[in-house]
This record gives C-alpha cells, structure tokens and sequence, in this order.
C-alpha cells in the first residue's frame, strides 16, 4: 500500500529577512507537537533552518537539506519514511526555487515585513502563484506593536496584487531570536508569550485551511 501524501507547505519570499526560516521551524515544531511526523526542507544554500536543526538535536521536526531540483524527490523519501507534514524553505531572490517549492505545496505561506520595499517583493511571488493556481496567503510578520494604521495599508497593498491575507499577524517578538539562537521555538521558550500565542492561531488557522481542501 502506498504511503499517504505528506501535507506540504511552501514558505516563499523574494525578500532577505522576512522571516521564512522562523516561520518554517516554528510551524513544523507545532506540527510535531500535535503527533505528526514533520521535516522541513531547506533548500537556501545559507541552510539556516539546517543550522537551527543542527542546535536543535535530535528532536522532532527533522531538517534536511535539497537543492530545488532535488526537491520532489526529497519529498517522496521523507513520504516514504512515514512524515506527514513537511514545510518547504526557500531562499530569497530565486524563481527557481520558489517555482518548484510552489509547485509542491498544498498551501504557500508568503511572510512579509509590513514596509514599502518588503511588500514591493510580492510582486513576482504574487505572479508565480497565480501561475500555479495555488492556494496563497500573505502572512504579515514583524509587525510593530501598535501599528494598526501599517497593518491595514499592508494588507491593502497585497491584496491589490491579487493576493489573499492569512488573519493570523506575527508581532515583532524577541521571543523568536531568542528562541532560534537555542534551537528551539517561541512556545518552547516562553510558552505564555505572545510569540507562542501567535504561532498557536496561525496553526489552528493552517490545520482549518488545509481541511478545508480536503472537502
């Protein structure tokens, strides 16, 4: 009998800095959490989520490393070993790359600071997607405490690119430095954080998306 296909979830942005590598890590460790076998596959040549896993131990998720042309093979062995769900990493400033992660995805994730020349670099991301026909959602991160006024004009910009908006907004945490910096994540850190609050609402929206697929 075949193995189930994993979940597959593709984190995408042509902007440095936007939060991909937390985003991933924090995702896949809540997934393992809720007694799924998750990985993340890194497919930067900085491997940063590579070295987050290398601090981490061995400890659910499990990182590995692919180059994007290796990338629906990596898939398959990591099905094939038993994992459910698997979260996609991607370098900054490479179509190719974005391209094959987007091409594997169930759902895109596209974290964005909420500031002119973040939100400028969904263009190209906005038309890859559209390209694909696949679900998308921009998720805004590092949003300053307060900045309701930058959310909303953030919001507006993507939308006018045609792109949907996650509801779930990550706040600019010390609580996810600190964390990466261990190997860990925000709710391992300071389970009562805000940082671990926020992650908690966007799994619970992510788990309600990709159900909602399913029907």
């Amino acid at each position: 009998m075949p193995s189930p296909s994993p979940k597959v979830i593709a984190i995408v942005s042509q902007k440095g800095g936007s939060g991909k590598t937390t985003l991933a890590v924090n995702l896949a460790t809540r997934a393992a959490q809720a007694k799924n076998e998750s990985c993340v596959i890194d497919t930067d040549p900085q491997a940063t989520a590579a070295a987050w896993g290398d601090w981490r131990g061995d400890f659910l998720p499990v990182v590995v490393t692919a180059p994007p042309a290796r990338l629906g093979r990596t898939i398959d062995s990591a099905a094939k070993n038993g994992v459910d769900f698997i979260v996609i990493d991607t370098p900054p400033h490479a179509d190719a790359a974005a391209r094959e992660a987007i091409k594997a995805a169930d759902i895109v994730l596209i974290p964005t600071k909420p500031r002119a020349f973040d939100l400028h670099a969904l263009e190209p991301i906005a038309e890859l997607v559209s390209f694909a026909k696949k679900p998308a959602f921009v998720v805004l991160n590092s949003v300053p405490s307060g900045a309701t006024l930058l959310s909303e004009e953030a919001r507006s910009t993507a939308k006018d690119m045609g792109l949907k908006m996650c509801p779930v907004e990550l706040g600019d945490r010390a609580a996810f430095h600190r964390s990466s910096a261990k190997g860990e994540t925000a709710a391992e850190l300071d389970p009562e954080g805000k940082a671990a609050k926020e992650i908690e609402a966007l799994w619970k929206w992510l788990r309600k998306t990709l159900k909602k697929q399913e029907k």
